[in-house]
């Protein structure tokens, strides 16, 4: 049909219309949304250097027709095609310069005892000769092993490594390394903050959303072998055979990644949906009701992971409900287990009003006195610090302390208390500064690490958990540089003395570019980030003063509450004498739970490294600290600097404008303009909190926060994205 020229007229001055509001507007033509992740398989531009790699990739010779190696299939062919512009050829027959994976079982010149010791996950990728032709063989004793070594095949082609005479050989160092998606059946994600849940619990099992398997995709290329769908908050439904079918459709889709699925599941769901009297862990009937359902599970889901139980705190229940001890109640649902090969993970984050006993030393006086009391099955986690994820922790005493009960690390990816996801913080700093302390339990060199990975008193099972940061936003974590969050975690969890830098540089050139000045520049923002952040929200071992409920600001006013322990003025104990909470031998002497040396460095603020120093001593205002300033004076200038650090980290991402996608580019610059605020709103009311105990002026040079404290307390934000339900 003709166009009138009237109507073509319209057409094109819309068309200019539209053209001249793109200032308003945002065109982005790139369309890079975060989606793709770190997967992106974006084109080398280094014609040279994508000519070497072709030349080591002819063709793929990929043995076996297993899920998992059609899964491997695939990925070449879209990563290859996409980085080399390369039309990838897959030979049954063995050719010169050929990309060759397999196992034993599916390659009969692989050399089953060159493989032992790597289990079913490690593999090796070994530039060699095979009947005169060189080849690169990525090889494991497993189809999964082999998708693994696939991944780190590739992930040396987007960083742009060598790849001329590789002989890599790679074992995970932790055994579980699972993401606990606090989710809710409702896709409410409580310390969600992008989005609903992934998991369409009403369209399951039929619906199965491309973003499943995108899902299981992304964590099989970091290492992460389970999943826990669902919130420790658990409701009981999640084992009822209506969600149990659901379960198994999503099971289905992650097996050939490797990924098994976990449940977390209510302590008293014998009586919630089973019609019991009880839930006592030693009544025979409830012990054969558990039985029963793992049965049940297990012949849907043959490759169950087990469950992950909060019990016996906030208000969830547990064992102590009936007199019984954790150890009795994880052993209850181990036993179920066992038959099948699954595993209890059960969480050491228990703290009671009745307990009368400083809320840091609880989790170590429940859980010591139990240590070779609990089955071979169970895991007790721990999160890295002894309170609740603060931005900054010493680590979690228990570490190091039950040396016959395997620790499992928890770890927070999610950003409860760190600005949601909205603030610019990598992890990585603060996972490696956990994992690398040492605790001293066997000597010098017993890191928290050595104790997760089961190395330091040669545990049979090792585990680390993260609280995942995944929501139904289109970039999967509401801020495409948290993404790297999710990153860091499953490359630590498979190799923990990995760097956080090293880890950032590789996620930038998979994720932003390859250029050497966004390189650098945003590796020194991720590298800073969680150090900044702690000076604007809680400097010198301060902790635990954000907002009530939502956590979300600054909240050094909150008091009156259910417990003194959920209030901030328990924590920080400002009073015209000073602040801080002590608890050296002179206070509640927290420090004792520490090995010698950490616990007397710990006990005397002359010793304790000075980020720690307000966490475990109360001091004078007046305190000279090591900058020569009083407490004072050192604690506003951190404020301060934290809050301009971060407009620096704005002004330096600026930069960055046409070196990266225009998308990427303007998601990460409105991020930083609000994270620029919130610093200094922090920063603020924070300074004029404390200022009204201490009576000090605020020090030479820095002027004087905007506004007043009594508007910083009015500030409500009733609608705040992940609290509880």
């Amino acid at each position: 049909m003709k166009i009138p020229k009237v109507s073509r007229l319209l057409f094109a001055v819309f068309i200019l219309s539209l053209f001249s509001q793109a200032s308003n507007a945002q065109f982005y033509f790139n369309n890079e949304d975060g989606y793709r992740l770190w997967l992106k398989y974006d084109a080398i531009a280094d014609r040279k250097l994508q000519k070497a790699y072709s030349k080591h990739i002819g063709s793929t010779y990929i043995a076996g027709e297993s899920d998992t190696a059609n899964i491997i299939r695939q990925e070449l062919r879209y990563a290859l095609g996409s980085m080399l512009n390369h039309n990838v050829e897959f030979s049954d027959n063995l050719k010169k310069n050929q990309l060759v994976i397999g196992t034993p079982d599916s390659l009969d010149f692989i050399n089953r005892d060159e493989l032992k010791g790597l289990g079913d996950e490690g593999y090796r990728i070994r530039s060699q000769k095979i009947d005169g032709k060189n080849v690169t063989l990525i090889s494991a004793n497993s189809d999964v092993g082999t998708l693994y070594g696939t991944y780190h095949f590739l992930r040396l082609l987007q960083t742009q490594s060598s790849i001329d005479d590789l002989n890599i050989t790679e074992t995970p160092k932790i055994d579980v390394r699972v993401l606990n998606h606090w989710d809710n059946l409702d896709r409410h994600v409580e310390r969600g903050y992008a989005g609903e849940s992934i998991w369409d619990w009403h369209k399951l099992p039929d619906y199965k959303y491309q973003r499943y398997y995108d899902y299981a995709r992304a964590n099989a290329s970091i290492g992460i072998n389970g999943t826990v769908l669902n919130n420790v908050n658990a409701a009981p439904l999640i084992l009822t055979p209506h969600y149990l079918e659901k379960v198994e459709a999503l099971a289905t889709i992650f097996r050939p990644y490797g990924l098994k699925v976990y449940l977390s599941v209510k302590f008293s769901s014998p009586q919630l949906i089973g019609g019991m009297k009880t839930s006592d862990p030693l009544d025979k009937e409830v012990q054969q009701w558990w039985k029963e359902k793992a049965d049940e599970i297990y012949k849907r889901i043959p490759d169950f992971g087990g469950f992950l139980v909060k019990a016996n705190s906030e208000g969830q229940p547990g064992p102590g409900d009936f007199g019984r001890t954790h150890a009795e109640g994880a052993n209850m649902l181990a036993d179920a287990l066992a038959p099948h090969g699954g595993i209890v993970m059960w969480r050491a984050f228990v703290y009671a009003n009745e307990k009368n006993e400083e809320r840091s030393k609880q989790a170590y006086s429940e859980f010591k006195p139990l240590d070779g009391k609990f089955r071979e099955n169970v895991l007790v986690q721990v999160k890295n610090g002894p309170i609740d994820f603060q931005p900054r922790e010493p680590f979690s005493p228990l570490f190091g302390a039950t040396p016959k009960t395997p620790m499992m690390m928890e770890f927070q990816v999610t950003m409860e208390y760190l600005g949601f996801s909205t603030h610019l913080v990598y992890l990585g700093t603060m996972y490696e500064e956990a994992l690398k302390t040492d605790t001293h339990a066997k000597g010098k060199g017993s890191t928290v690490g050595k104790v997760v990975d089961g190395s330091l008193f040669n545990n049979s099972i090792s585990g680390m958990a993260g609280v995942a940061n995944i929501g139904s936003d289109r970039n999967w974590t509401g801020h495409i540089m948290l993404q790297s969050n999710w990153y860091v975690f499953g490359r630590m969890a498979w190799d923990h003395e990995l760097g956080a830098k090293t880890i950032a540089d590789e996620w930038i050139h998979m994720t932003l570019s390859d250029e050497p000045q966004v390189v650098d520049t945003v590796s020194d923002l991720m590298m800073a980030s969680r150090e900044i952040t702690v000076n604007y929200m809680t400097p010198l071992g301060l902790h635990h003063i954000m907002g009530v409920g939502h956590h979300y600001g600054p909240g050094p006013w909150v008091k009156d509450l259910g417990r003194d322990d959920w209030t901030s003025v328990y924590y920080h104990r400002a009073a015209k004498d000073g602040i801080g909470f002590d608890r050296s031998p002179s206070g509640v002497n927290a420090v004792a739970q520490y090995h010698s040396p950490v616990r007397d460095i710990y006990s005397s603020p002359e010793t304790i490294p000075e980020e720690l120093l307000l966490w475990f001593h109360h001091l004078s205002w007046d305190y000279k600290t090591k900058s020569g300033r009083t407490l004072w004076d050192e604690l506003v200038h951190r404020y301060y600097q934290g809050a301009e650090d971060v407009s620096k980290m704005l002004t330096s991402w600026k930069t960055l404008e046409g070196t990266i996608d225009d998308q990427q580019f303007n998601q990460v610059l409105m991020a930083l303009q609000i994270q620029q605020q919130e610093a200094y709103r922090w920063r603020n009311a924070c300074v004029l909190y404390f200022q009204q105990f201490s009576q000090r002026p605020i020090p030479e040079g820095l002027q004087k926060p905007e506004g007043s404290l009594e508007e910083y307390e009015a500030m409500r934000f009733p609608h705040a994205p992940g609290q509880g339900r």
